[in-house]
């Protein structure tokens, strides 16, 4: 026992010493305490006593306490008044809500050691709870957009305990709760989109366990595609063979955030032909028309959506 906590000893202050030599913004610290578990470090911040006291209310602490090691973005008092606020809800009605409660924290945990310098930046995070969210490096800042799209930002870094690291984040991040077609439905410049997937019976397909990336085509695209063809939106609709490859020309079997995409290289959809992304993150298809993304990384519970400015159409 005592070899084995020696080692993680060891390890800790290496992660923690190699974190050190990267830190300057962003309330960047190279707090070294693997004496304390991640909940006694946490209970030592004042800033952090209300996500202590959420802890304690979701059964967690002894979890938090194990040997993990886990990674916990924990959000500041400030975090979570602002929550009560945007939530509508009192401090105890929320601590009450067990389910909820110990959802949205597991959403903050992760089940390995990431200190600051390893921060994937772009690319998917997957907590314990389940689904995902993303941390972009800009400059020396992380901003943190969680399965709501809400967007906060990582105040302070790399606090090491003897089960792991904490780091401080400035709003209490969310889990999805909007599937792909429920995202396409609240976004108006998407509605012909989704009378689309309405008419060529994806519905149930899109609201299914995915992942899915889906490079969703803008109002302003299928008008230009109607144009295009020389067709109205009723043939068009009424054509469910023609749209259903159309639509599923969309759609990619796996979830793929704008810092995942494979470069210039052919990328397979659900629906069996192919497209190339370029390095700026224009889409060409397989008969040589180039669409843009316009918006990246529209999160949803079952994948990520993509906002393209042209209706991309297949062999």
């Amino acid at each position: 026992m005592a070899r084995a906590l020696s080692r993680r000893h060891l390890i800790l202050s290496a992660a923690a010493l190699g974190s050190t030599m990267v830190l300057s913004a962003c309330g960047g610290s190279s707090d070294i305490d693997d004496r304390r578990n991640l909940v006694d470090l946490a209970a030592s911040k004042p800033e952090l006593s209300l996500f202590v006291e959420a802890v304690g209310a979701a059964g967690l602490t002894e979890t938090l306490k194990g040997s993990g090691p886990f990674t916990v973005f924990a959000p500041n008092n400030d975090a979570f008044t602002a929550l009560l606020g945007e939530l509508g809800v009192s401090k105890d009605a929320l601590l009450a809500d067990t389910a909820t409660l110990t959802a949205v924290l597991k959403y903050h945990v992760l089940n390995k050691l990431v200190p600051r310098a390893d921060i994937p930046s772009g690319k998917a995070i997957e907590p314990i709870g389940g689904g995902f969210f993303k941390i972009d490096k800009v400059g020396d800042a992380y901003n943190v957009t969680d399965g709501r799209n809400r967007v906060s930002h990582v105040v302070s870094t790399d606090s090491f305990a003897l089960n792991g690291v904490l780091h401080v984040v400035d709003r209490v991040l969310l889990p999805a709760n909007k599937d792909i077609v429920e995202t396409a439905q609240a976004t108006p410049s998407l509605s012909i989109l989704v009378a689309a997937v309405v008419a060529a019976g994806l519905v149930d397909t899109l609201k299914g366990a995915g992942p899915f990336t889906v490079f969703a085509p803008t109002n302003d695209a299928f008008a230009a595609l109607l144009a295009e063809l020389g067709v109205t939106q009723d043939a068009l609709l009424a054509d469910k063979a023609l749209l259903t490859s159309v639509l599923t020309y969309h759609v990619l079997p796996a979830r793929v955030l704008k810092e995942e995409i494979p470069f210039d290289t052919s990328i397979t959809t659900v629906q069996g032909s192919t497209m190339r992304i370029s390095r700026d993150f224009k889409i060409t298809d397989r008969r040589d028309r180039v669409a843009a993304i316009t918006t990246a990384d529209v999160f949803a519970s079952n994948g990520v959506v993509h906002v393209i400015d042209k209706v991309l159409l297949p062999n």
